[in-house]
């Protein structure tokens, strides 16, 4: 191991150096924010409220919703303050602290829509036994099994990144503390590490995208069997979910498994936003506005809004 002072604080990097692009940057990443908590919210309250979205499928999407504003409020806010004040400085604290956050919030979000891939599968291919499997017990056991599960998760990579020294610059090329670019700065021999993550990947995402695939592949045969008019409708609850997995881990996979010597900042604080952003920005758009229900009782919510503020 190096002989090396020891870092207190990092500087994580900016998308623009220039003032008028830090405030354009910032209202960007504002209004996403702002709009990704007002879809989420929406989201919550008409599957908490509406009597006729108290199903499997309404109870994981609430919980995805939740997620994903906590997801969203560990990096967006703080690249906005750090744009603004031009104050780019973060404890290591802090640092460990975002690093925990992002990956539970990631390795959650992955089960949570690995889960929603096997309840899609039950509805559409075994829809007779859709109440016995997808019933209250499995769905509260596998939310708890994946929030817990995801602490420890997120403890061990955490750790195993904080043990390494670091000493060539205390510059993250990244807009929040993510692992790949903290490995970028060690002074250490980062194999293990690299190895650690892969080896999780490999077991955690390898085998939420193999489930995920099988599921879709089972579906899919099953409704090409249906009647031509009943195929769009099956398809229609199944593509959004596609979507929101494929560059969710697309991204994710390509940061997070590419060697640690390449470096290019913006392609990977572009592919960041990719996986940290754009998913809790999008799934109440993609989730509700194809879905009739959801539509209208989050209709029934503003109505009663507006009505009950006259």
């Amino acid at each position: 191991m190096a002989n090396c002072s020891k870092v207190t604080e990092f500087l994580l990097e900016g998308f623009a150096d220039g003032r008028e692009l830090r405030v354009l940057q910032v209202l960007s990443f504002l209004f996403i924010y702002l709009a990704t908590l007002l879809g989420n919210l929406l989201i919550i309250a008409a599957t908490t409220f509406d009597q006729s979205l108290h199903t499997p499928m309404y109870f994981f999407l609430r919980n995805l919703s939740i997620l994903d504003m906590c997801f969203v409020s560990v990096t967006v806010p703080n690249a906005c303050v750090n744009s603004l004040t031009d104050n780019r400085v973060i404890s290591v604290a802090g640092c460990a602290t975002q690093v925990y956050l992002v990956i539970y919030c990631v390795y959650v979000e992955l089960l949570f829509l690995t889960i929603m891939a096997r309840d899609r599968y039950v509805a559409i291919c075994q829809p007779l036994r859709y109440p016995v499997i997808m019933n209250h017990q499995f769905c509260v056991w596998t939310t708890l099994v994946s929030l817990l599960s995801g602490l420890i998760y997120a403890g061990v990579h955490t750790g195993n990144t904080f043990r390494l020294s670091f000493c060539q610059s205390n510059v993250v090329h990244q807009f929040f503390c993510d692992i790949p670019s903290l490995q970028r700065l060690s002074c250490c021999d980062t194999f293990i590490s690299f190895l650690l993550i892969l080896m999780s990947a490999i077991m955690v995402c390898g085998g939420c995208f193999t489930f995920i695939a099988m599921s879709y592949i089972q579906i899919l045969s099953t409704v090409l069997k249906f009647p031509t008019r009943e195929r769009g409708k099956a398809f229609s609850t199944c593509v959004p979910h596609i979507t929101v997995v494929c560059v969710f881990l697309t991204s994710l996979i390509y940061v997070y498994l590419k060697p640690s010597v390449t470096s290019s900042t913006i392609q990977d604080m572009i592919l960041s936003v990719l996986y940290t952003i754009v998913p809790p920005f999008l799934n109440p758009i993609i989730y509700s506005l194809r879905n009739k229900q959801v539509k209208k009782a989050v209709s029934k919510i503003i109505l009663r809004k507006c009505c009950s503020g006259k």
